[in-house]
């Protein structure tokens, strides 16, 4: 890649602030994004149900992570790339009064977006920290879960983020992620575009990249899947082409 980490933050993060500050939903002002459903129906409705429609229909994600994680009451969580805080509100509810949920996302617009739909909406148990993924502002061993979704392939030192989620992690902690992968190296010409690292497509990792990564991080019980209702189709894409998965794995105790 010739971007260098600067600029693909940079990158992404223009891209993400004109979505807090125009957009009400990713997928309606880029339907062709990767991240987006092609119905646009990443969760179950009764997740849903529980939010306003303005905060429920600001999907930027590529799945639903919050099935996946399978959050119990009075867990700690941490949302990577927490957006307009639409996962954070949805494990919130997952983990009631006596759990928390932290959400950090590198671009101001979007965490003052989530934090005036988190005051707004009288959330107590949920708060928005400014910061990269890279170098997470969380305590060592604080957090029970991380969740994210579409975002780990937004960032340009994927090791160093999958070293960042280990330390944050308690003994036994859990990662639940949604993200976008590739089933084998993706076309030069696509990691070399920037707009398409915004997009989720430039920065998708190889899925035996991701799996070594987290592998050499410390992980255990490492599974990464496509998304469900992708069934048998994601093994015949041709090599080289992003689609959804779903990623688990554990800290060891």
């Amino acid at each position: 890649m010739t971007h260098s980490p600067n600029q693909v933050h940079s990158a992404v993060r223009d891209h993400y602030a004109k979505q807090a500050l125009e957009a009400t939903d990713c997928c309606a002002s880029n339907p062709s994004s990767t991240c987006c459903d092609s119905k646009n129906v990443l969760y179950p409705e009764e997740l849903l149900s529980t939010l306003p429609t303005e905060i429920a229909s600001f999907s930027l994600g590529c799945g639903d992570p919050i099935t996946l994680a399978d959050l119990q009451a009075g867990q700690t969580v941490l949302d990577l790339g927490s957006g307009g805080g639409l996962d954070c509100f949805l494990a919130s509810k997952k983990v009631g009064e006596n759990g928390s949920i932290i959400g950090v996302d590198m671009t101001p617009e979007m965490v003052e977006r989530a934090r005036v739909s988190a005051e707004r909406l009288g959330y107590k148990n949920v708060e928005f920290r400014q910061g990269f993924l890279e170098q997470l502002p969380v305590e060592d061993s604080s957090i029970d879960v991380v969740l994210s979704n579409c975002v780990i392939n937004l960032t340009p030192d994927k090791p160093q983020v999958f070293r960042e989620i280990f330390r944050v992690l308690k003994p036994g902690g859990k990662l639940a992620v949604s993200d976008i992968v590739s089933n084998g190296p993706l076309p030069a010409a696509l990691r070399e575009n920037i707009q398409a690292w915004g997009e989720c497509l430039g920065g998708a990792l190889d899925v035996k990249e991701y799996t070594l990564g987290l592998i050499e991080s410390g992980f255990t019980e490492i599974k990464i899947q496509p998304r469900s209702d992708l069934g048998r189709l994601a093994n015949t894409l041709p090599a080289g082409t992003p689609f959804s998965a779903t990623i688990t794995a554990s800290k060891p105790l």
